[in-house]
């Protein structure tokens, strides 16, 4: 399972305006996401328009292009462009941030038996 975080930039002035959009995804776009492998998927944003992305899926780059596919996708995209600052959106490419600590990995492998 892979494990992806991201970033872009909602201009803080419509902030509220994409948090409104995202408390009712369209069922289509929900279901588009699913069926092209995301899960445990969530946003989170701060009061400057920062907004962090997470998802668990099996191949991300497998699921990006699933969802490339869908004209559902393009419709949301178009529909949330006027809510990004300048090269924050989804489309020009999230940006991708390095996972450096995750719990169960450390325990799982604290917990394994020593090899000598």
């Amino acid at each position: 399972m892979e494990r992806v975080c991201f970033r872009m930039q909602v201009d803080p002035a419509r902030l509220e305006d994409y948090i409104a959009a995202h408390r009712a995804v369209w069922p289509e776009m929900l279901e588009a996401l699913e069926a092209t492998g995301w899960r445990n998927y969530s946003l989170f944003a701060d009061p400057r328009g920062m907004v962090i992305g997470y998802l668990e899926t099996e191949d991300y780059e497998a699921a990006q292009k699933g969802m490339e596919l869908t004209e559902i996708n393009a419709a949301w995209q178009e529909s949330m462009s006027p809510y990004f600052a300048a090269g924050g959106s989804f489309d020009a490419g999230p940006e991708r941030l390095r996972e450096v600590f995750h719990l169960e990995d450390q325990l799982t492998k604290n917990s394994a038996p020593q090899q000598q």
